[in-house]
């Protein structure tokens, strides 16, 4: 594992949203240079910019046009390298969003694949041989091209997949892995990322990185081994780059080239259980049932979560980190189902436990989920993507233009979480976040890599459900209830009290914790 990522915490940015500094109402990559000083104060240390490559904006950049040019409302390329010094300056890794998958309709790449005659691009993309064919259970488009043919879709209609071959062929158009253009794919892919990677770009977040190849097996044999042969490429080249793929998946990813893999958001899953245990609606409402590890009165065990969790992280913690998130731009933000009280619980725990914690802007305040109609292909997912609230002026300092030509709108509810108005105060949640993650940096048993061992984790009775471990020498403790309880633990007689969020005292050996608190010992 690169040395750096011991002690890495990354800070997410979707840069539309972040900050504006050109007042066009769309934040940009000088709106990030000029906050790098905020975020490292914050506590962290590496940064993941969410795509910001040309692109028509179908799918909030997630289409790509150019991989190699910077989208015009966010910069330059001279902007994206002054970032990156900058940010290395400072101490901050910078990585951006790859989207190996698919592009835009509109990338060269496409165009040329499109046109009837072979051309180098014609097997860039997955084509059928028939422009009435279908797409053998993949979506598929037809009768938009001069080519006779219909072709493959990741996502939406402006998503054509890229051809990295067939695991299971069933039809002649369909290429195995090592078809020759289906190499070519993977080497155009090692292109784009040397270039930003020349540029001083530290890594790579890699979206969907499970869905390369299409019919894989189920452990996703041939993806696995076109993440190998990248990662083969990398640490001869480029050593210190990191890779952290979209997977939820560390059992494949973390043992075939990838140094992190996220912990994400699936109904159901360890993470729902212990952050958010939503109903499933996917209609910009929530639907916070109230039940999830961290809400006070939910009466759920930790072992909801630890069941999923302990397995994969033994059979993996050698290979790489598994990582938690606050949020994402594709999932709910936690205030819609946690009170700040409960965040700061839940934020305390995340980044006491293994991995490189992930910060999603504005969760550090308690941004709230806005009801918002669709941008950009956002749907649900468009409420955890509205501006940075900075400050009590216009568009809360996240642009000086007018209200209704920013990106989307702010939150305007009189009490909307602030950082000017939480910087000065010692109880907000941005200070608890602060200290946080400054005692965590302190403190090398809290390195991602660090040991991890369950100490203590009862099955819920009643209002009984805390959680203990053990991190290198120090011991961390969370009561997420609403009532003092004690813990029959065996404590060292030298422990003492390091850190607390809530009452935490030791009396008589046994550790006292009160009603929604934390504490570290050490």
């Amino acid at each position: 594992m690169k040395q750096w990522l011991k002690d890495a915490v990354f800070y997410e940015i979707y840069p539309q949203s972040f900050y504006d500094t050109n007042g066009d109402g769309i934040g940009d990559l000088q709106g990030i240079l000029a906050k790098l000083d905020y975020i490292r104060d914050l506590g962290c240390n590496a940064l993941w910019i969410n795509p910001c490559f040309d692109s028509p904006f179908k799918d909030a950049g997630y289409d790509v046009r150019d991989y190699k040019k910077i989208a015009p409302r966010y910069g330059t390329n001279e902007d994206a390298a002054a970032l990156f010094k900058a940010a290395h300056e400072k101490g901050i890794r910078v990585l951006f969003d790859l989207v190996p998958g698919h592009t835009s309709e509109e990338h060269p790449w496409f165009k040329a694949s499109c046109k009837p005659g072979h051309n180098e691009y014609s097997d860039r993309f997955i084509w059928t041989d028939s422009c009435f064919a279908s797409g053998d259970g993949m979506p598929f488009i037809g009768g938009e091209t001069e080519r006779n043919g219909t072709y493959i879709l990741n996502f939406f209609k402006c998503q054509p997949a890229l051809n990295y071959g067939y695991g299971k062929i069933n039809q002649k158009w369909q290429k195995p892995t090592d078809d020759p253009a289906c190499v070519a794919t993977v080497e155009a892919m090692k292109d784009v990322m040397r270039f930003w990677l020349d540029m001083g770009c530290d890594g790579f977040r890699v979206d969907m990185a499970s869905s390369l190849v299409k019919n894989d097996t189920k452990n996703k044999k041939h993806t696995c081994k076109i993440w190998r042969n990248i990662r083969d490429m990398l640490d001869v080249e480029y050593p210190e780059a990191a890779l952290i793929a979209e997977w939820n998946g560390p059992r494949m990813s973390l043992k075939n080239g990838f140094d992190m893999d996220f912990y994400l958001e699936w109904q159901g899953n360890g993470y729902s259980w212990l952050m958010r245990n939503y109903d499933g609606a996917m209609d910009s409402n929530p639907h916070n049932i109230g039940k999830a590890y961290f809400c006070k009165d939910s009466g759920t065990g930790i072992d909801k979560f630890l069941d999923e969790y302990l397995p994969a992280y033994k059979a993996t913690h050698k290979d790489g980190l598994w990582c938690f998130i606050t949020c994402n731009h594709d999932t709910i933000r936690p205030s819609a189902g946690l009170t700040t009280d409960e965040l700061r619980l839940a934020y305390a725990t995340i980044f006491t436990l293994p991995g490189a914690p992930f910060v999603y802007y504005g969760d550090e305040i308690g941004m709230r989920y806005l009801p918002l109609p669709t941008k950009e292909g956002g749907y649900f997912r468009t409420g955890s993507r509205t501006p940075m609230q900075w400050d009590g002026t216009a568009n809360h300092g996240f642009s000086t233009a007018d209200a209704q030509d920013i990106y989307l709108p702010v939150d305007t509810a009189a009490d909307a979480p602030t950082v000017a108005a939480q910087a000065d105060d010692p109880d907000s949640l941005l200070n608890s976040v602060k200290s946080l993650l400054a005692f965590r940096h302190a403190h090398a048993d809290l390195n991602a890599d660090a040991p991890f061992k369950v100490l203590y984790a009862p099955k819920a009775k009643d209002d009984y459900r805390p959680f203990v471990w053990q991190r290198g020498d120090l011991i961390c403790a969370v009561n997420p209830a609403g009532v003092s309880i004690e813990l029959p633990l065996e404590l060292a007689e030298d422990l003492k009290i390091q850190y607390t969020i809530g009452k935490a005292e030791i009396v008589n050996d046994t550790l006292s914790l009160g009603a929604q608190s934390f504490a570290i010992l050490g």
